[in-house]
């Protein structure tokens, strides 16, 4: 009986370890997620901010995009 309490000891200690190296992973995954989601949103606002201008820039223009046909390949 002794062994089958060892043998489970050891069991438990494995998946102690492999708990704490997942947990571990996780935490380093989320890290990663959230400096991706702060370089995806700093992006996002970049390309509102230049959509913004061009848009100015056309209108200081007195170019409007609905008088302006398809491209070729429509």
């Amino acid at each position: 009986m002794t062994d089958d309490l060892q043998a489970l000891a050891a069991r438990l200690e494995t998946l102690e370890v492999r708990c704490a190296y997942q947990d571990q992973a996780i935490e380093e995954l989320n890290e990663m997620v959230v400096q991706q989601w702060t370089k995806l949103d700093h992006a996002l606002r970049k390309v509102a901010e230049l959509e913004e201008r061009l848009r100015e820039m056309r209108e200081s223009q007195g170019h409007d995009v609905q008088d302006e046909p398809p491209p070729p390949h429509y």
